[in-house]
């Protein structure tokens, strides 16, 4: 079948998908406005006490292999389908489904006053290559869960892809993130731009071959504070176990221009990794976070220079077999108050060690 499933101003309703739906993989025929944007795959605006579910585990095949890659992108950027979109919605249940192979961004859910999702699940890939090789990363902006509002729990999920495993976007509060398994470019916060963001809790999450692991991140000016990363084990992370900063990121067909930190920074001489002014993390703690042979460097933390990070606690940060450059971390810097403690391993250079 082909997208632009609309439905708007529906309360108390089940829904149900029993089976398979597999979106075709004919672009030409894809639904677009009189501009020429593509519309998602299912659409849905001003629902109140709604249940999406399925009998079983209801399967959504977006047959996103049509739309990806360097290719792809370069002709479609980010005019692609989302398989499914939700605004200004209240009392959201989602339970019970299968997302497979996304154009896009698999679930954006904004605007939302009480959500739940749990037991579902995402796989956005190319192959069955255990980790994110470029051949899969070029699926590019296939994030997982993306959710903007308050009130949200999404618990015994999983998730592979190539971008954010679960994002929490601009403007959202008091979300509960757990029991999920994750591996993608992270368990994230953001990117954040214009907006507070607080009280915000990912816990009990075990990451396998993940891009990044914890990964908090603007693009402009905020707030993003009262967060809680707890009980989350990474296995052998391929990138960035830990990244708290700027969004590292592309809106752009030449990749490597700084969004406000390129993707290239810092393998490519000369590309640059910039935070934005007026970004604030404050409170902010990563407890009994345990790093299994990680790959590459330990992990990123940059403040901004007019707002230096406040209250930043590591307890039980712990990389297991980690030496040569992984010892250390990258980067830190523009930390007012930092403190390392319950055994953090290495301790990041920018903060106090207590034991």
């Amino acid at each position: 079948m082909v997208g632009g499933i609309i439905a708007e101003g529906i309360s108390d309703v089940i829904i149900r998908f029993e089976g398979t739906i597999i979106f075709t993989d004919n672009i030409d025929t894809w639904p677009r406005t009189a501009n020429g944007q593509v519309l998602e795959c299912f659409k849905f605006d001003n629902f109140n006490n709604v249940t999406l579910t399925s009998s079983g585990l209801g399967t959504l095949d977006g047959q996103g292999e049509a739309w990806w890659g360097l290719l792809g992108y370069a002709e479609y950027q980010e005019n692609r389908p989302r398989m499914l979109s939700m605004g200004s919605c209240k009392s959201i249940l989602l339970e019970n489904l299968f997302f497979k192979n996304s154009p896009y961004w698999t679930v954006w859910i904004y605007d939302v006053d009480g959500l739940e999702i749990r037991y579902s699940h995402i796989s956005n890939r190319r192959n069955d290559f255990d980790g994110h090789d470029y051949w899969n990363l070029f699926a590019f902006n296939t994030d997982g869960f993306d959710v903007t509002g308050k009130n949200v729990w999404i618990h015994d999920c999983s998730v592979w892809n190539q971008d954010d495993c679960v994002a929490v976007k601009d403007g959202s509060e008091n979300m509960l993130i757990e029991r999920v398994n994750a591996s993608g470019l992270g368990l994230t916060i953001g990117s954040i731009g214009g907006s507070d963001v607080r009280n915000i809790t990912f816990r009990d999450c075990y990451m396998h071959k993940t891009y990044k692991g914890v990964y908090a991140k603007f693009r402009g000016s905020g707030l993003i504070s009262d967060v809680l990363y707890e009980n989350i084990v990474m296995f052998e992370p391929e990138q960035w176990p830990i990244w708290i900063g700027p969004a590292q990121q592309s809106d752009n067909v030449d990749i490597c221009l700084p969004h406000p930190c390129s993707l290239c920074w810092p393998e490519i001489p000369l590309a640059e990794c910039n935070m934005p002014n007026n970004a604030s993390y404050v409170d902010i703690t990563l407890r009994n976070i345990t790093v299994i042979n990680p790959v590459k460097e330990t992990g990123v933390i940059i403040g901004s220079a007019t707002n230096p990070m406040t209250n930043i606690l590591f307890d039980g940060v712990v990389f297991q077999n980690s030496d040569g450059p992984v010892a250390s971390y990258f980067a830190c810097e523009h930390v007012a108050s930092g403190l390392a403690t319950g055994g953090t391993y290495p301790v990041p250079s920018c903060f106090q060690s207590s034991s």
